[in-house]
């Protein structure tokens, strides 16, 4: 392990000499790539200087240690080399972790994808509750939340609901909500007081920006349209709501929940270019699968993670046979407990694949 610990060193160092260059200041793109690079390095950096440290320290306790001419300053030294040892293997375990390979989306924002599946309305109605659990998380968390297009079909009911959530480390948490997720309560509408099971499908998207998928203008299909309103004076005038598909791949981004057609189209392009994005994410990830499965799921979307069940006032994640009994709670953000569960089990595995 030190020899990759001095490379990271070495590399880090040879980081910051090249963003001090005055010759690469004024290539913006080159420093941006630098400044990236010396930020997914400084954590390890200092971790290993520390460690460095805490070796030599244990180098010269040990010398110290073994000289019997000063008993005094033996028996401190060995009380130190002990100490040190405690030190060093808290540090080896830190080290461990902070070298497990980064998700290059890690720090990215997201674009969420909410969709009903089976149970009619009742699974709609579960969509926004879903959408509102993700709000208030963000919230929490510091993050920012905004609606990019909803399709409703009924009184607080919505077939999908594509939103975007700002803020630092928000892939890294949210991406562990991919998948199917399952409610069971008794419907409003339901006479007999039974139980229905409804479920509905997340998708979480790492934004991508312009430098991680190239588009080609000639490759867009852009329409125009008058946006879908309940009636009244809040039915636009003018069309200002935005569908773009790429043709090379079909895939489609719809957004119209701006006023604005600009507004609309910069959102839709985000949405689009955050699909071809997991598009090549997902053929990655095919793969892979093979050989490397981890504990926390697939990701596949189909798959169920979570059931919410009201009459026991219970959530559980499958993936980790986590449950909790504040179905309230959860279903108002207070979620991190069992993402942390998750990134727990993510990381665990990822050691032993690592052999670490």
């Amino acid at each position: 392990m030190l020899d990759k610990l001095e490379s990271i060193l070495d590399r880090y160092e040879e980081v910051e000499n090249l963003l001090s260059d005055p010759e690469i200041s004024g290539n913006y793109s080159r420093v941006e790539e630098l400044s990236k690079e010396h930020a997914s390095l400084k954590q390890l950096a200092l971790l290993s200087r520390e460690y460095k440290k805490i070796l030599s320290g244990m180098e010269e306790a040990r010398i110290l240690s073994g000289d019997e001419s000063d008993r005094e300053i033996a028996e401190l030294a060995r009380d130190e080399l002990s100490n040190l040892s405690d030190k060093k293997n808290l540090f080896e375990l830190k080290l461990r972790k902070a070298l497990i390979p980064k998700d290059p989306n890690d720090n990215k924002n997201v674009i969420m994808e909410i969709r009903a599946g089976t149970g009619g309305e009742e699974a709609g109605l579960f969509v926004s509750d879903l959408f509102r659990m993700y709000s208030r998380l963000a919230q929490r968390n510091g993050w920012k939340a905004e609606i990019i297009n909803s399709n409703e079909t009924g009184l607080g009911s919505i077939k999908e609901m594509v939103f975007q959530i700002k803020g630092k480390g928000a892939y890294s948490r949210l991406k562990h909500e991919i998948g199917g997720h399952r409610v069971q309560r008794i419907p409003v509408t339901e006479s007999a007081g039974r139980i229905h099971t409804s479920a509905a499908t997340v998708a979480v998207l790492p934004e991508a920006e312009e430098i991680d998928v190239e588009v080609k203008s000639e490759d867009l299909n852009i329409d125009i349209f008058h946006s879908s309103g309940h009636g009244g004076q809040n039915v636009q005038k003018v069309a200002t709501a935005v569908r773009i598909t790429h043709t090379p791949t079909g895939i489609t981004a719809v957004c119209q929940d701006e006023r604005s057609q600009f507004k609309n189209k910069e959102k839709a392009m985000a949405v689009l270019r955050s699909r071809i994005l997991d598009k090549e994410i997902q053929r990655q990830q095919k793969e892979r699968s093979d050989s490397r499965r981890s504990q926390v799921g697939s990701g596949d979307r189909s798959e169920r993670i979570r059931t919410y069940n009201f009459p026991q006032d219970r959530v559980t994640d499958h993936r980790v046979n986590v449950t909790k009994h504040n179905l309230e709670q959860v279903l108002d953000g207070d979620l991190n407990d069992i993402i942390d569960s998750l990134i727990e089990v993510e990381q665990a595995e990822n050691l032993e694949m690592a052999g670490m």
